[in-house]
């Protein structure tokens, strides 16, 4: 009778692990976003083939060397990137905890137990003795209708969604180093500017106030000439300072104290032209491209899957459970045979009734399904906009640079004659003024509207998702679902 016990016990934990091909839930399926088939805006250079070495190293189309030096500087060192790698190992772990559901578990202990027991009666007698144990102790649930292997499946879109997390870090990343490099080149080029057109104007204020000690000109001119030099010099303070904060924040991008890049980045260098070409691409390509939308994507992965641990819940559990051990009365004797103590059997675990909590979150799962295909589709729509956004700024940006290019040249003229005229006394000093003020205002303009034209770019690539190789990714990382 013993031995046919152990035999069918043996067979059931035999044949429950084949049954576990069943998998509650839905399987997931790639969202499917309608995008047009070309852009409606264009950029201001020529579009380029959207290659992936273009997009993924995007920076170093400006030729710029110190450029492209502290954008990978900072995919080293900056800290928000390292968090990121950090949440991806954190995820890669979870995983790995998920996992080990699938398998069984083994146990062993050892135990050392003295005890009196009284004795039947008033006799107050009592036996007393030792009890030494040693064994193993496994169990095994089995993953019969799928909720493990869903949660594993979760487990793998959460890790690819982090991974997207860090790629997104990337695009923002390479994205705010050259905002931030253009903007300090720029800045350096108004200060220039001003420092140029003060040197000017205090040439003038000096010839203005020899003509009023020779009597020639009124103390208003020189009054005004001197109102306007001290206006200009009242802004290079502000430059100063612009650079100085921009270069603060180029150094905390890099993972360094605010003086980290103070002797680097301080001399002044010219303002990076922008790509003659663009790889523009089509809007299609930013379903795979983009960090954001293929998080999204993952996420939808993730909530999917958790519908299966949800819907597996509703079903009863199997657990394969055993033990084997040996126990005896005295130390020497605890390894003998005959103390040998074993058991091996299935078990069922059925909820029948929890007041609807497990229908209820099996909703819950299904709800915030919902809400990640939704929050798939508006980011989808976002990054369309964003893209449609940089092409219209860059193209009307190139515009103004163009046309701020004409007045700089006709307000330079204008001072020229304006000065040769007022020395010749054929004219007042308001006009030199005007035209003064009006080119140190072209000549600022035309330095900003130069630097956007570049940042309109980056901001172009960041919306293209440029800043990692995707092919790269693909070979080196693989998936985690």
């Amino acid at each position: 009778m013993n031995r046919t016990a152990y035999r069918t016990s043996l067979a059931l934990c035999l044949c429950l692990p084949l049954l576990t091909s069943c998998m509650m839930g839905p399987d997931f399926l790639r969202p499917e976003s309608k995008v047009s088939s070309q852009w409606l805006g264009r950029p201001p250079a020529e579009a380029a083939p959207a290659e992936e070495q273009n997009l993924a190293q995007w920076w170093t189309l400006f030729n710029d060397p110190q450029l492209t030096s502290l954008v990978e500087r900072a995919m080293q060192a900056n800290l928000d990137l390292r968090k990121a790698e950090s949440r991806i190992r954190q995820a890669r772990a979870t995983m790995g905890i998920a996992g080990a559901d699938l398998g069984p578990t083994v146990d062993t202990a050892a135990s050392y137990k003295r005890s009196r027991t009284p004795l039947a009666g008033d006799s107050g007698e009592a036996v007393t003795g030792n009890l030494y144990k040693i064994g193993f102790d496994a169990g095994w649930e089995i993953d019969l209708f799928g909720g493990v292997r869903r949660g594993v499946e979760a487990a793998g879109a959460d890790l690819d969604a982090a991974m997207e997390s860090r790629r997104d870090l990337l695009v923002s990343l390479s994205a705010e180093v050259a905002s931030n490099y253009l903007n300090l080149r720029s800045l350096q080029q108004r200060l220039a500017i001003a420092r140029r057109n003060l040197k000017a104007q205090e040439h003038t204020t000096e010839l203005t106030r020899q003509r009023f000690d020779a009597g020639f000109s009124s103390k208003l001119d020189m009054v005004r000439a001197e109102a306007l030099v001290a206006t200009t010099s009242g802004q290079i303070p502000l430059l100063e300072a612009q650079v100085r904060q921009t270069i603060y924040s180029l150094s905390q991008l890099l993972g360094g104290e605010p003086s980290t890049l103070l002797a680097e980045l301080t001399p002044e260098a010219t303002l990076p032209a922008a790509p003659a070409a663009v790889p523009l691409g089509l809007p299609s390509d930013l379903l795979l491209r983009r960090p954001d939308i293929r998080r999204a994507e993952a996420k939808i992965h993730a909530a999917t899957a958790r519908i299966g641990v949800a819907k597996a819940d509703l079903f009863p559990n199997f657990t394969i459970s055993g033990a084997l051990g040996l126990q005896n009365t005295t130390f020497s004797s605890t390894l003998n045979r005959a103390g040998t103590a074993w058991s091996l059997g299935p078990a069922l675990n059925w909820p029948l009734f929890d007041m609807g909590r497990t229908r209820a979150n099996l909703e819950l799962k299904k709800a915030v399904q919902e809400e990640e295909l939704l929050t798939y589709q508006q980011t989808v729509l976002t990054a369309l906009r964003e893209v449609e956004n940089a092409l219209i700024a860059s193209s009307k940006e190139e515009e103004h640079r163009q046309a701020m290019a004409q007045a700089v040249a006709a307000n330079r003229s204008a001072v020229e004659l304006a000065t040769a005229l007022y020395t010749a006394g054929q004219n007042d000093f308001l006009a030199v003024l005007d035209a003064q003020r009006s080119l140190y205002a072209a000549e600022d303009v035309l330095a900003q509207s130069s630097r956007t034209v570049s940042t309109n770019l980056v901001a172009l690539y960041k919306a293209l998702g440029g800043g990692w190789n995707t092919k790269e990714a693909a070979a080196g990382e693989g998936s985690g679902s």
